[in-house]
């Protein structure tokens, strides 16, 4: 049986029938656009219906004017759309205009020039002090012709200022030293001296203080990091609704504060370095642990601990004679540190080895007198889970025996003031710088802003330096220390750490 040939299909059906299709294809597609268009029309319809009732409903409301535009009220609008704004004023009237509240003008002349060959260059105008009361004095700077560094009227920050350094020592001294708020130190000011400042110009003159005294500060915490004894305390602050610390650290002669930060070992460390040269007299909290050579804790904190037991537990006979041993150690300490301070070198008492066994023996003491100091702690949370057995500690029991435990576990840093006279036993000397400061943190005249927190610390580390150098703190003292600063260029703190480091650095 032979093959059957395949059937021939015409090329010109298959065009037809494709193009039959594609006519189908796009019949359809008009179809739909023409459905969108028809809902595309019947929408701008409801749409303009409803602007246009949207229109109606406005122009039926007249228009009220509440201001003057017309040409008449605001000539100035007429000059066209590219006129420049005008500047924001500073708040500070030029010279010209002030010039009828001045009551003396005060020739001022460089030094050791002759005078008569001196002209006139330009004049300052300062509000001062004189005599408790507030003047507006013009000064006439005078210098040679060809002089290109003037001099500065006395007293006066710089060539730009309106204001005497009186005036920015008794405001800081209000505001940070006694504790009131910066209104009213304005008010005191202007009752006393008739110095009617803004609370802008008071912002102002404290920024420029603390940004003369930033270098002082820094100053003053080198120095504090290079001393042999550092007293350091911390108390509550706040930054706005941020709750923070202060921290203060003080040596016989100085004083830093660190207002407004965290209260983590890093705010020590970033003064003292990782590991302090030298003794540190804290308080026991735990960021200070390993940061000294050696350690003296505060025996204040802890014969208040023991106080405070008995206190609230007059009938508790126990904790009566536990005080007064703690007590009884504490000025036997004292009485040989103080034998030890008055003994002539060479003297056995004065021998390091025999300072060491009196501190052994004191220290064995204070580890007989915490005999309880190993005793379970059962709180009554933690005796609710045991059994029938387990009898709670009271909370007053609780602090006896944690107490014993401080003192046997820190017993090497309790004695510390003993082999060395120089070391005070307690860190009062810190605390009473910290108590103003809480103080007036009860009065909830904290800092609004990091950078007010940064301007508290500079003027009132200044401030506390400056009073452990001048026997009698006045401002007449103050000022004439300031006003050394201003004619050499150099403070008091920046020239003994210059001195310092010298003796220190390695010879040539």
């Amino acid at each position: 049986m032979s093959d059957a040939a395949p059937p021939v299909t015409d090329s010109r059906d298959l065009k037809i029938s494709e193009q039959a299709e594609t006519i189908a294809k796009q019949s359809r597609e008009i179809a739909q656009l023409i459905e969108q268009n028809k809902q595309l029309e019947e929408r701008i319809e409801r749409l303009e219906a409803l602007l246009t009732a949207k229109v109606d409903s406005k122009s039926a409301k007249k228009p009220i004017f509440t201001q003057n535009y017309s040409l008449d009220r605001n000539p100035l609008d007429r000059q066209g759309s590219d006129k420049k704004p005008p500047k924001k004023s500073t708040g500070r009237k030029p010279r010209q205009a002030k010039e009828h509240l001045v009551s003396e003008t005060i020739e001022v002349f460089p030094a050791d020039v002759d005078r008569d060959q001196c002209i006139h260059h330009r004049f300052q105008s300062a509000w001062r002090i004189v005599d408790g009361k507030a003047v507006y004095l013009q000064y006439d700077i005078r210098d040679l012709p060809d002089s290109t560094s003037l001099p500065l009227p006395p007293g006066v920050r710089n060539s730009r200022s309106e204001f005497g350094m009186e005036v920015i020592l008794i405001l800081s001294f209000l505001h940070y030293w006694i504790g009131v708020s910066q209104e009213n130190a304005i008010r005191i000011m202007k009752f006393f001296t008739g110095l009617d400042l803004s609370k802008s110009q008071a912002d102002s003159l404290l920024n420029q203080l603390a940004d003369d005294w930033k270098q002082q500060h820094d100053a003053i915490a080198e120095l504090i990091a290079l001393q042999m004894v550092v007293y350091i305390d911390e108390t509550g602050w706040k930054v706005g609704t941020k709750s923070c610390y202060t921290w203060i650290f003080s040596t016989a002669q100085h004083v830093l504060f660190r207002c407004g930060v965290s209260r983590k070992k890093t705010e020590a460390t970033s003064v003292l370095g990782d590991f302090f040269d030298g003794i540190g007299v804290t308080d026991d909290y735990a960021a200070y642990k390993s940061l000294f050579s050696e350690h003296q804790l505060c025996w204040a904190h802890l014969i208040r601990k023991a106080i405070k037991l008995v206190l609230q537990n007059p009938d508790e006979t126990r904790y009566a004679e536990f005080l007064d041993q703690l007590c009884g150690i504490y000025h036997d300490a004292k009485d040989l540190r103080d034998n030890v301070a008055a003994a002539v070198i060479g003297e056995p008492r004065n021998d390091a080895a025999e300072r060491q066994a009196v501190v052994a023996k004191l220290q064995q003491r204070i580890k007989a007198l915490c005999s309880r100091r190993d005793e379970k702690i059962i709180t009554a949370k933690a005796a609710a889970k045991l059994q029938p057995t387990g009898e709670p500690t009271s909370s007053d029991l609780e602090t006896f025996l944690l107490l014993q435990r401080e003192l046997a576990d820190n017993v090497d840093c309790l004695f510390v003031f003993v082999e060395h006279p120089e070391v005070e036993p307690t860190n009062n000397r810190s605390e009473r710088n910290a108590r103003r400061e809480a103080e007036i943190r009860k009065g909830a005249r904290t800092s609004k802003t990091e950078a007010g927190a940064k301007r508290r610390s500079i003027i009132v580390t200044v401030l506390a330096s400056l009073q452990t150098r001048i026997a009698s703190f006045t401002l007449s003292n103050v000022l004439a220390e300031v006003g050394r600063w201003l004619d050499t260029g150099k403070s008091l703190f920046e020239l003994e750490l210059q001195a310092l480091q010298a003796k220190r650095a390695p010879p040539t």
